[in-house]
């Protein structure tokens, strides 16, 4: 069941990624490669398959290691635009200057932050935001980990009662970066100033407007692509593999590689023995080489 009708969407491409550094130092965090396909070119694919055609993105730190992979986004069956940040404006900031690229929109839009990684239904998302009434609507699953994740507290009826921050003990849901907001929403915040959703326009919405944010929960793969670790397991996880090597690389046979990660252009020497560890594009593993939880290339 795809979307009957496009809805203008902004995908979050414009964070500086620290919890993944080193790596978004060569990098943004969108421009990953992940066996075979970059992040934004699954995220993309993904959008496209659920009937979204138009589509924008806003760029901040290292912008041209995305907008090289995506162009205007025909060969990905899409039009594509982009938002500058010279400053980075945040989860709020950023979609409220994007939204003027729509200068006639009404209604509702769809909100995907840049490093999700899922195969959820967008369909069902937008016909119970549409019914309910909300003004925000975020696709939800289970917190599986509170301890690492921020949560979401609702009442019975699914309305967002409270934001929690990590570290927190009880049950709640977690947001998995998909959402559809009503346009309007950000009309409220000044165009070009940094300003957060959860930790601000949301939180306010709650508190103001009973009923205005909701959750949707979704049972749909998530793979998180936040820090070193989650990258290289959620690349491992999509290949169904404990080595991804990506073409172009040069790996010696006599190397030895445990849940690994190599990305197009790196070289890896004789007898490396490599465990946990992610090679960058130009990094040259030298010949006997023993090394565990380690990001080669910087």
């Amino acid at each position: 069941m795809i979307l009957p009708v496009s809805l203008p969407t902004i995908v979050l491409t414009a964070g500086l990624g620290t919890r993944l550094d080193p790596i978004t130092r060569v990098v943004a965090k969108a421009a990953v490669p992940m066996a075979g396909k970059t992040l934004v070119e699954r995220a993309l694919e993904w959008l496209k398959g659920q009937g979204i055609d138009d589509v924008v993105l806003n760029l901040h730190h290292r912008p041209e290691t995305i907008t090289a992979i995506v162009g205007d986004g025909v060969d990905l069956g899409l039009r594509v635009r982009y938002s500058w940040e010279p400053v980075l404006l945040g989860s709020a900031g950023g979609p409220r200057q994007a939204l003027a690229l729509w200068p006639a929109l009404t209604g509702s839009c769809l909100i995907v932050n840049g490093d999700t990684l899922t195969d959820l239904a967008l369909a069902p998302l937008v016909d119970d935001h549409r019914a309910s009434g909300a003004r925000a609507t975020l696709a939800v699953i289970r917190n599986p980990r509170p301890d690492h994740y921020n949560g979401i507290r609702t009442n019975a009826d699914r309305v967002v009662t409270e934001f929690v921050a990590k570290g927190h003990t009880d049950p709640t849901w977690h947001f998995v970066g998909v959402q559809v907001v009503e346009a309007d929403v950000f009309d409220r915040l000044p165009i070009g100033k940094p300003a957060e959703t959860v930790s601000g326009l949301y939180r306010d919405m709650v508190r103001e407007s009973p009923g205005s944010v909701r959750i949707w929960p979704v049972d749909a793969p998530f793979l998180d692509v936040g820090t070193a670790a989650d990258y290289l397991a959620a690349v491992l996880s999509l290949a169904g593999a404990d080595v991804v090597i990506e073409g172009g690389a040069v790996v010696d046979p006599s190397a030895t590689l445990h849940r690994c990660v190599v990305w197009t252009g790196a070289t890896i020497g004789a007898r490396a023995r490599l465990s946990e560890c992610i090679v960058l594009s130009g990094a040259q593993v030298p010949a006997g080489t023993t090394a565990t939880d380690k990001v080669f290339g910087i």
